[in-house]
């Protein structure tokens, strides 16, 4: 088996290769590989299915992030196909100026060079991961977990020979396939040729990725995520905003956990939102004075530094914005916020005061990433304040650097 050293030094020279070749040359790789899928697909739901069986003791909501439904192959599919119909982010002059000497100066997007994925479970973050890189100019080596990997070996010789057939090196996707924890560790090690690692799973497999390297991570720990109901809530926006913000997917980075409610509303709009809730099934967990309006266990103060991840949500009745978001500053993680108003000047003082890398106005925290924002595949959210923040797609997973051109223009 070809060592992981080996596969680095494959994809920094795979990655010399690839920026020489044009958007156009890329795009019809990504083409190419959703045929690829489309022509495998029983193999691929074979190989998911033998990893299933292969490890009975996951939990429920594990195979349900392993497992390939339907849904989740034309997901798949699909966002290979998107992000071959991006625009191209490599070249963008990002800004340009000539110098009285005549000097022309622009800083110009290129790619990073090396990507390395660490994540776990979830196949579909295989195919994004090759979308994004790819049409970033970026080369890409794929570490998932063990529980993954029958998955996860079709998928990347799909994309391989996908890659050839269009003119690309091979090595512009690769697949780790030893699934030994050691793997982990040596990839880590390669500062040589990887240029960045952005690790997919839980916090404590970022917090040991983050401190086990020399090479630039990009992180995502916790997604507490909070809506603010102001004063004015319109209670026919404010209500299944929230149920959906909490419910459309519970185990995910971007559901709703804490929900603060302006004291002004709290009597008007408390019960309404806590019967929706509780016919979804949520346990609500709230403050003293949430209390006095419905009926829910008491929260403590863990629970506002707490991502559930479940169908549990805590509550808070606060007064006013400025305590509301003194909350959010406290105890958020700097993911996603929102705010539920008529008022515009309120949506201007929370949108600017909110240090998140989403805030909302009269929006679900579930629409906080890649396709609902038109950016097609991501290959996470960023909660990081250097380089990327938020959702990353192609553009961030660029750099620039500066293209200056002379006529014989010397240092004086």
């Amino acid at each position: 088996m070809i060592t992981v050293a080996q596969i680095a030094a494959n994809a920094k020279a795979a990655a010399g290769i690839l920026r020489t070749l044009s958007g156009k040359c890329r795009a019809n790789a990504l083409k190419l590989m959703a045929g690829k899928l489309l022509e495998c697909r029983e193999e691929l739901i074979a190989a998911n299915e033998a990893d299933l069986a292969a490890a009975p003791d996951l939990t429920e909501a594990f195979q349900k992030r392993l497992r390939v439904t339907p849904k989740i192959f034309d997901y798949m599919v699909n966002r290979l196909q998107e992000a071959a119909a991006l625009p191209d982010p490599v070249g963008k002059i990002l800004e340009g100026h000539t110098m009285p000497s005549g000097l022309q100066v622009r800083r110009v997007a290129v790619p990073i060079g090396v990507i390395a994925m660490i994540y776990e479970a979830r196949p579909n973050v295989t195919t994004d991961a090759a979308a994004v890189a790819l049409k970033s100019g970026n080369t890409v080596i794929l570490k998932g977990g063990s529980e993954s990997l029958r998955t996860n070996q079709v998928l990347a010789r799909a994309m391989r020979s996908a890659a050839v057939e269009a003119g690309l090196p091979a090595d512009v996707i690769q697949l780790v396939e030893s699934t030994d924890h050691a793997a982990v560790a040596e990839l880590l090690k390669q500062d040589k040729y990887i240029d960045l690692i952005i690790p997919r799973g839980g916090k404590s497999l970022i917090h040991a990725i983050s401190e086990g390297t020399r090479i630039p991570v990009l992180k995502h720990y916790d997604g507490i995520c909070h809506q603010y109901v102001a004063a004015d809530a319109d209670e026919d926006i404010a209500i299944p905003l929230i149920v959906n913000s909490k419910c459309q997917r519970v185990e995910v980075c971007n559901a709703l956990e804490t929900l603060l409610v302006d004291a002004a509303a709290a009597a008007r709009l408390l019960p309404q939102i806590a019967r929706a809730l509780e016919e979804k099934g949520v346990e609500l967990r709230g403050c003293p004075e949430t209390a006095k309006f419905i009926n829910c266990l008491p929260a403590s103060e863990d629970d506002w530094d707490t991502e559930y991840l479940s169908a549990t949500l805590s509550i808070k009745v606060v007064n006013g914005i400025e305590e509301a978001m003194e909350h959010i500053a406290r105890h958020g993680s700097g993911h996603t916020d929102g705010i539920i108003t008529g008022s515009l000047a309120l949506a201007e003082k929370f949108t600017s005061g909110v240090d998140s890398a989403s805030v909302l106005v009269n929006a679900s925290t579930r629409l906080s990433g890649g396709g609902d924002y038109g950016m097609g595949a991501v290959v996470g959210i960023s909660t990081d304040r250097l380089h990327a923040r938020g959702p990353v797609g192609p553009a961030e997973l660029c750099t620039y650097k500066w293209i200056a051109v002379g006529s014989g223009q010397l240092r004086s």
